[in-house]
């Protein structure tokens, strides 16, 4: 799955010129946090509803309100801007799961998405929960199954290879190395609620079935 996919095609932006009394507006009505920012049509940096808030007057001043909106409407995105932020960006045509990468390394929640220079859309990491929502298929009544396999070749194809001689469907299947156990687990979703002859099944084989979960969709 690419970015190109996931990602928030019209993104809110503001300009160095924008108010903060505007940008906080875009913000809330739109429910975002964190808005690209453009400088005669060039991207040129990113600023958070963190930015914005450490850039307003504290809670504790003694300005009143109206004295408030006038310093959030005279500050601008220019004056809040750092000199030398590093802007990270991300192509269209990458997998969703760099772009996690790059924001789990980062510790940032959003990436503007470019390509040649031109602002496509944002993609967040509300973007990614999402889609690995949907790859991994837990929005349908299910069971899931999850089990060590051994370190040799053609386990996965023996395990969904039982499943098919049985007639049921796969939904969802992943192996990862588990490296707290240092060993193999596989992940099996199936669209079958009558999993006893499967577990029982995998148990003979040799799988150790560390637990086994009848989800109704929504949630596991």
């Amino acid at each position: 799955m690419k970015v190109k996919d996931r990602m928030s095609k019209e993104a809110k932006t503001v300009g160095m010129e924008t108010s903060l009394t505007e940008a906080f507006r875009i913000m809330k009505e739109n429910g975002i946090r964190r808005l690209p920012v453009m400088n005669k049509e060039k991207l040129v940096g990113i600023v958070t509803l963190s930015d914005l808030n450490q850039a307003s007057p504290s809670s504790a001043t003694s300005l009143s309100i109206h004295e408030l909106n006038y310093l959030l409407a005279r500050t601008k995105i220019k004056d809040i801007m750092p000199k030398k932020q590093r802007l990270l960006t991300i192509g269209p045509e990458n997998y969703i799961e760099t772009a996690a990468k790059v924001m789990r390394a980062n510790k940032i929640s959003g990436l503007p998405v470019v390509d040649n220079g031109r602002l496509l859309g944002m993609i967040t990491e509300t973007d990614i929960f999402d889609a690995l929502i949907d790859i991994l298929g837990v929005k349908t009544v299910h069971s899931r199954i999850d089990f060590y396999v051994k370190e040799r070749p053609g386990s996965m194809a023996e395990v969904t290879g039982l499943i098919g001689e049985k007639g049921i469907n796969i939904l969802n299947t992943v192996m990862y190395f588990d490296e707290k156990k240092n060993r193999y687990k596989m992940i099996l979703r199936i669209e079958e609620m009558n999993n006893g002859p499967i577990v029982e099944e995998l148990k003979a084989r040799g799988y150790e079935v560390e637990s086994v979960i009848v989800s109704q969709g929504e949630e596991e």
